[in-house]
């Protein structure tokens, strides 16, 4: 396949198209979803919070 200039009016056409396609499948999450997303979400913020909290003390041990 040879490395093709598309025009930006095909390209934004296209990518309407496909933001209609997602735009109709979507729907609200039920509340035992939108629960479950949120309580990982938190999960993940935290551990992620706590891995460059001991980071930063290994390092503040380290550069002493």
């Amino acid at each position: 396949m040879e490395n093709e200039k598309v025009p930006f009016t095909t390209r934004s056409k296209s990518f309407f198209i496909q933001c209609k396609r997602v735009w109709h499948i979507l729907r609200k999450p039920s509340k035992k979803e939108f629960e479950t997303t949120a309580k990982i979400s938190a999960i993940g913020i935290l551990v992620i919070g706590a891995i460059g909290f001991l980071i930063a003390i290994i390092m503040s041990y380290i550069i002493k």
